[in-house]
């Protein structure tokens, strides 16, 4: 009887903790969180539910000292709100487990705790799919956040074919790409599917600017056609650019200067000026991706050294774009148009200056621009980089499906496609 009502306690608490938080937060001193599908540092953490595939996290406590750092999962909707539901519902096991892997930076002048785990726990699973926030707290209280991270658990009944073509309007012909997809909804047999299947479509892994709310231009049995011309276009942008930071000892192509004596050390990038004019040109980038890696040590996870970063956008004429912010976009900003990625002008040089904190490795990033007076407006890189059709990008489709007496979005679908191998004439 005791266990019982210590059972419906803990449930309680849970489910009053179980807010809606913001994803890919940091409210503590953390750098260089990752979290991906085992071994691959260059992909989304997913997990197919029911089998044994694994993620790694990795994170960096710069107050240097030892902390008990717990993590659990939230559940939410295809909208990444709350779904409401109590951890007992969709956690099999312990609803949190403490970090117990830990180890102190060596050979690094900044001196950090390194935290890393595989999950999920055996003791710690999801038993259900749709989109979880990976929350990472201290002392086992929950309202002391240190961080949330995405990730997907998806149990595979729906099946995607898509490709990517050029659109028909001719001024969007030569700058744009259309993704266009058929879903075979076969098991699950959907009595609506305008309201019980969603459609979230994502570019090179960013949240701000993804497609939703799509409803299929035609149906064909189980089969759902996603074809309309205005549904899916994306601006195809450019190469992403790079900086090789792997070590702080050798200047790589892309940086200008690195002042040792600074502690930490100070690295100058060389300026990035606006590539409009310049002739599009291929070339394997990471598609925002960073990747932990050092070329003078053995592990770049607990010695690899931090640099303040200086970026440098140099506009147009030196003159600052009208009515519009510059940001900083990659996974080096988390792929958030804030206050952390936002670009400051000097008036003086007549650049765009940004100072990032930044652990030893290869970066990819591009630079966006977004109208701050349109409330809906979206970033993109027409004015930094411009639009070139030929450009590879990586796209991701997810499909959601909710049952007429289900409580949550169920995650059904993924896939992701390749803008120069799934593309006639490529």
């Amino acid at each position: 009887m005791k266990y019982f009502f210590l059972c419906l306690f803990m449930a309680g608490s849970l489910l009053t903790n179980a807010q809606d938080v913001k994803p890919d937060a940091v409210f503590m001193n953390i750098k260089s969180i990752k979290l991906f599908s085992q071994n691959n540092q260059q992909s989304e953490p997913i997990l197919n539910l029911n089998s044994s595939d694994l993620m790694e996290l990795h994170f960096d406590d710069l107050d240097g000292y030892v902390k008990n750092y717990s993590y659990t999962f939230q559940l939410c909707n295809a909208d990444w709100t709350d779904a409401g539901l109590s951890p007992f519902d969709y956690i099999r096991g312990f609803t949190q487990n403490r970090l117990s892997q830990y180890r102190s930076s060596s050979l690094a002048l900044t001196n950090y705790i390194h935290y890393q785990a595989l999950l999920p726990d055996k003791g710690c699973v999801p038993s259900k799919s749709g989109n979880y926030l990976l929350k990472v707290f201290l002392n086992g209280d929950q309202n002391q956040l240190a961080f949330t991270k995405r990730f997907f658990v998806v149990d595979s009944k729906a099946s995607i074919a898509a490709q990517i073509l050029q659109p028909f309007d001719n001024s969007l012909y030569r700058t744009h790409q259309r993704l266009q997809f058929t879903v075979d909804a076969k098991l699950l047999n959907p009595i609506n599917p305008q309201q019980q299947v969603k459609v979230v479509v994502q570019q090179n892994h960013r949240w701000d600017n993804i497609v939703k709310d799509i409803v299929p231009a035609f149906i064909r049995g189980s089969l759902y056609e996603y074809n309309g011309e205005q549904d899916c276009l994306f601006p195809a942008g450019k190469e992403y650019r790079w900086a090789d930071l792997r070590s702080f000892r050798f200047a790589s192509e892309r940086v200008d200067r690195i002042n040792k004596a600074a502690n930490p050390n100070e690295v100058y990038l060389k300026p990035d000026p606006v590539r409009i004019p310049l002739r599009y040109i291929y070339y394997k980038d990471y598609n925002g991706w960073y990747e932990e890696s050092v070329t003078e040590s053995i592990s770049p996870w607990l010695q690899g050294d931090y640099a303040n970063v200086h970026f440098t956008f140099v506009p147009d004429g030196n003159q600052p774009y009208p009515d519009k912010d510059v940001f900083l976009s990659g996974e080096l900003t988390n792929n958030q148009l804030g206050d952390s990625a936002k670009m400051q002008y000097n008036a003086e040089r007549g650049v765009y200056e940004k100072t990032l904190f930044l652990k030893q490795g290869y970066y990819s990033y591009t630079y966006l621009t977004k109208d701050f007076k349109g409330k809906n407006a979206k970033a993109d890189a027409s004015q930094t980089d411009g639009n070139y059709w030929e450009t590879e990008n990586e796209y991701t489709i997810y499909i959601y499906f909710r049952s007429l007496s289900g409580r949550h979005d169920e995650l059904v679908g993924i896939t992701t496609v390749n803008s120069r191998n799934n593309r006639t004439g490529f």
